[in-house]
């Protein structure tokens, strides 16, 4: 791969490419989890316990990230990486899509949390400004950093070939699957879930998700907003009955936006913007 040479995209990322961007996300997330399990005192020997500070789980999380910027780095060299992330700052749209954000998915946990039993139980979970700020910067460059692999790069991918009903489901499909080694491994917030509402979840959220990334004009930048609201280590646990929330959510979503839901017209379909799909 010449980089160097490349001073602007050849193409854009082809379909066919979806295919090796799952093998390098699943294999290289899946194969840290499974070193996790065969050697697991070596490594706590060398990296300490499992938990969401361990290198392992931080490179695992990354793998949709880095499976992107590596497909994108062949099509489209630096200045292609240069315009692909680009699309972090895109951040117009419709202000109900902020009110999804600011509004709609801290109800949901909390709605989840008074059905769960453990809302009047709640307390704030750190015991300074600092903690709390560190904990939400850790936040935010965890979990969200996957939406430059999945809304970045396989979203637009299926959104050539299927309406953006049919791509949601189809990648909220592979993002629940993705997860769950982490459901099997003790140290990792999944470990205390069930995996079927979890994976519900992830279809859910994959349908809301798609048209607000629609209507930002391909925005990276809204899913990463999007996920860490997910993540936001200030909201209650509320597994599994947020899934009922997210799911009465995303129909409602859905609905409101039926007319580009379930039509391409208004679909996003480049990965790398000004290269043609």
């Amino acid at each position: 791969m010449n980089l160097s040479a490349t001073t602007s995209p050849r193409q854009d990322a082809s379909f066919a490419s979806l295919f090796p961007f799952l093998l390098i996300a699943f294999g290289l997330a899946w194969g840290l989890f499974s070193l996790l399990f065969i050697v697991p005192q070596t490594l706590e020997g060398i990296f300490g316990p499992v938990s969401t500070t361990h290198p392992l789980f931080i490179t695992a999380v990354y793998s949709p990230a880095i499976a992107a910027v590596v497909l994108v780095l062949w099509f489209g060299g630096l200045r292609g990486l240069g315009r692909f992330l680009s699309r972090l700052l895109l951040w117009r749209c419709h202000p109900g899509w902020y009110a999804v954000l600011l509004v709609v998915i801290p109800l949901a946990f909390f709605a989840g949390s008074a059905v769960k039993g453990n809302f009047f139980d709640m307390t704030f979970p750190f015991t300074s400004l600092e903690a709390t700020l560190a904990a939400m910067a850790f936040m935010a460059v965890l979990g969200p950093m996957e939406e430059v692999g999945w809304r970045g790069y396989a979203l637009p991918l299926l959104q050539r070939k299927m309406t953006p009903f049919m791509a949601s489901i189809i990648l909220g499909l592979i993002w629940g699957l993705w997860h769950f080694p982490a459901f099997m491994l003790g140290g990792t917030p999944q470990s205390d879930w069930s995996f079927l509402p979890f994976f519900i979840g992830t279809v859910s959220v994959s349908l809301i998700v798609t048209p607000m990334f629609n209507a930002a004009k391909g925005s990276i930048l809204l899913p990463v907003l999007f996920h860490f609201q997910l993540n936001n280590p200030l909201w209650p646990d509320a597994q599994p009955y947020d899934t009922i929330f997210f799911a009465a959510a995303a129909a409602i979503i859905v609905w409101l936006n039926r007319g580009a839901m379930f039509s391409r017209k208004a679909a996003v379909t480049e990965v790398i913007p000004g290269s043609g799909s």
